[in-house]
């Protein structure tokens, strides 16, 4: 009998769907088959997923290539089709482009092909369930569960998990379950407690109670974003003071108490309901001053012309100022960097 209680075939070899391979291959009960159409596909699974495996035991010898290991005991696999990749999964979790179309086509030819009693996930990062199974057969919305994770999945617990109006409760409680115990990334920092021995969770699923537009993480990042983007463009602070307010105040804060537990405290005897009464008046204001700002598309750029311009004004300063500030891209080091930095943050808050 095999040992892998879980094959999951995941579709899309993108970052995410990388990450997610890492993820799912440091449960021990698992294997994982992987299909992609492009064409460079081997190459950027040979050169990217080995940075994701490092908390993944894959081989007692450690000159060897971690993915020819994995490859040569079945515990990856390449599909070179999506019937091949999907035929013996009990798990199918895509990462295909964020366009309702693309995603009700690919589950429209999985459902010809998968098991009936396969659980379908997607890692949508706005698309609801809703959407996504609009023309596919009646138990595929059954089955289908948006499995939202955070980006890098391999690293950040958050898992949003948002079913469908047709999501049958058990696929729920599923996905919710399968996450809570998949072991999380070895802590980097030696000024870290390294003694603790007993299992902690990592991973934080959460179920939304209904279907909305982006869901709730990247709703709360948006508004942000949104409002960051206002008072940049507007002149009123730099892209890089805005970056270091964040880190040095509502970032540290917010990665260990959360919005409403802060203001919770902040308010004192009396707790939030007299935090939002005594400043009632200030939160208002800023309320109704809130930055209103349009973010267009390539062909709604194209068709405005010089109006879009104007509407987009922020968004050239925001590039101008971000990418002075930081270089145009972000070097290999500091990805890894910011990565040590984010592990070390979530073993503080496990302590």
């Amino acid at each position: 009998m095999s040992q892998n209680t879980h094959h999951i075939a995941i579709l899309g070899a993108g970052t995410i769907g990388l990450s997610m391979v890492a993820l799912h291959l440091r449960r021990p009960d698992t294997k994982v088959t992987i299909y992609d159409p492009r064409e460079d596909f081997t190459t950027q699974l040979r050169n990217q997923l080995p940075s994701f495996l490092e908390n993944t035991k894959t081989t007692q010898d450690e000159d060897q290539d971690p993915i020819s290991h994995l490859l040569s005991t079945s515990r990856l696999n390449i599909a070179t089709s999506l019937r091949e990749a999907v035929q013996n999964a009990t798990i199918i979790q895509e990462q295909s482009p964020e366009k309702t179309d693309s995603k009700q086509s690919l589950w429209k030819e999985v459902s010809q092909y998968a098991n009936p009693n396969a659980h379908l996930w997607s890692s949508s990062s706005g698309i609801p369930v809703s959407a996504q199974s609009e023309k596919s057969p009646t138990d595929v919305a059954e089955r289908l569960v948006v499995a939202h994770p955070f980006n890098p999945p391999h690293i950040m617990p958050l898992v949003e998990i948002v079913p469908g109006p047709r999501t049958k409760a058990e696929r729920v409680e599923f996905v919710k379950s399968y996450f809570e115990t998949v072991p999380g990334p070895k802590c980097s920092s030696k000024n870290l407690d390294q003694t603790r021995t007993e299992p902690v969770q990592h991973y934080r699923p959460i179920i939304l109670r209904k279907e909305v537009p982006g869901f709730v993480g990247n709703r709360l990042a948006f508004a942000l974003l949104r409002e960051a983007s206002y008072l940049v463009g507007e002149g009123v602070i730099s892209a890089q003071d805005l970056d270091s307010l964040v880190t040095a105040s509502l970032g540290p804060r917010w990665a260990g108490s959360g919005v409403f537990e802060s203001y919770h405290a902040g308010g004192g005897e009396g707790g939030i309901g007299a935090f939002l009464q005594k400043l009632a008046p200030t939160v208002q204001d800023v309320w109704g001053q809130l930055g209103q700002i349009d973010i267009l598309t390539d062909a709604q750029r194209a068709a405005e012309g010089e109006n879009a311009v104007q509407r987009e004004k922020w968004r050239a300063e925001v590039v101008r100022q971000t990418e002075e500030a930081y270089g145009p891209e972000v070097s290999a080091d500091v990805r890894a960097n910011k990565e040590r930095m984010l592990r070390d943050v979530l073993e503080l808050q496990k302590q």
